[in-house]
């Protein structure tokens, strides 16, 4: 099969199984300039599917690099009125969000760590509400990724260009399950299905904690009470399916964010705001993190920490087999899409509403009796490993073994 029809198929996956476009939708579709020629082919599919309009919101990152590197402080710190406006207008009208991941993971390096953490924060705070509607899930959204040549080059060093590209374009599109001539939509129905199934059964022993072990780490996570494990698939406000990430090979639910305790060393780099984080090193003590460690990006790491009470710890847990295709395939990606559905990741901040029981209507002070983790941000970094051990421990103080060797027990 041709690239070409691949990425014609891609395209009509994002659109028809991820995030699902319904007739008379707004669809809000985030891009790299580089990425236009992939990006007006899910335009298309949009259109094709009834979308009333696409919104197209373009970046650049050597332009964003510039803005950072010379804007005055006082901009950083404030976002337009204009761009607060317009972020409200769509989550009135319940816009959906693709978000098309391509960009060099460590473009933004040797930017000041401080004047990115001061952007990063206001947009944080005056795009408030994009981030709530999704994390709440009021709206359908997506990520997903199209293959940047200095991404790929990074990715496959001994490449370089068009090479690399392609070489890039075919291990995504093998992850998301459109390699071959079978369609592409029946593999998702039945992955999908296989997802469910692990969550279901870990819904069922509705575990106290989870206990990890492997060479690097060993702490325990506790639950939040009523917590609700999930698999690929999520519902709209409207009550439409739609798949958040391509790839995903996980289980996640919610976190006590007050009892975590113990090291977590992570197994692969943290690509985050354009700087890769290598080696990092967390200690917790009653769910906070005491002590932070990274030989690469710490400062940047602190900043993440520091944006708020709720980054100083976890709202999320995410099972995925070492296994799983995508760590099988041995490629590591240096983008959090890919590489945390090869490896147990953990998030850095705010949980998801539909991680625990009326998370979607219960306010928000409530949730957090029960130990949902209230943040600006959300961030998952790699924990798993082939030699990871995990128990669950019930709410009887029964073990039971969840993963052995890095694998479903």
């Amino acid at each position: 099969m041709s690239l070409e029809t691949q990425l014609n198929k891609y395209a009509e996956l994002i659109v028809k199984k991820g995030v699902n476009v319904q007739p008379g939708q707004t669809i809000i579709l985030y891009a790299a300039v580089d990425e236009a020629y992939f990006a007006r082919k899910i335009v298309a599919a949009a259109y094709e599917a009834g979308a009333r309009e696409v919104v197209m919101e373009w970046s650049d990152q050597t332009i964003a690099k510039a803005f950072l590197d010379h804007a005055p402080e006082d901009r950083l710190t404030t976002v337009p009125n204009y761009t607060i406006a317009k972020a409200n207008e769509l989550m009135d009208q319940y816009a959906s969000r693709i978000s098309l991941v391509s960009q060099d993971p460590d473009g933004l390096a040797g930017v000041d760590a401080d004047r990115l953490h001061m952007l990063t924060k206001a947009n944080q705070k005056a795009l408030g509400r994009v981030r709530e509607a999704t994390m709440k899930d009021d709206i359908s959204w997506l990520v997903v990724a199209a293959a940047g040549q200095a991404w790929a080059e990074k990715v496959f060093p001994d490449l370089k260009g068009e090479e690399a590209v392609n070489r890039l374009w075919a291990e995504i599109l093998k992850d998301v399950r459109v390699d071959d001539e079978t369609d592409a939509i029946t593999n998702w129905n039945a992955h999908i299905e296989t997802l469910k199934n692990k969550a279901d059964w870990l819904n069922s022993q509705n575990f106290r904690e989870l206990r990890y072990h492997n060479s690097k780490s060993d702490f325990t996570i506790g639950l939040a009470t009523g917590h609700i494990w999930e698999a690929a698939f999520s519902y709209d406000k409207a009550g439409n399916i739609f798949i958040p990430n391509m790839p995903t090979e996980e289980v996640f639910t919610s976190p006590d964010n007050r009892n975590i305790q113990g090291h977590v060393a992570a197994t692969l780099p943290l690509s985050y705001q354009g700087n890769l984080i290598e080696d990092i090193e967390l200690d917790f003590e009653n769910g906070r993190i005491v002590k932070a460690s990274a030989s690469k990006g710490l400062p940047v790491l602190q900043k993440l920490i520091d944006t708020d009470e709720g980054a100083k710890s976890l709202g999320e847990v995410s099972l995925v087999p070492d296994p799983s295709p995508i760590a099988q395939g041995g490629v590591l990606f240096y983008n959090t899409l890919f590489d945390e559905n090869a490896s147990d990741h953990l998030a850095i901040g705010a949980a998801y509403a539909s991680n625990i029981a009326g998370g979607k209507t219960d306010q928000p002070e409530d949730l957090a009796k029960r130990g949902w983790n209230i943040s600006d941000v959300h961030v998952d970094f790699m924990v798993g490993s082939a030699d990871m051990s995990i128990d669950g421990v019930t709410q009887d103080g029964q073990i039971v073994p969840v993963f052995r060797n890095g694998d479903w027990a």
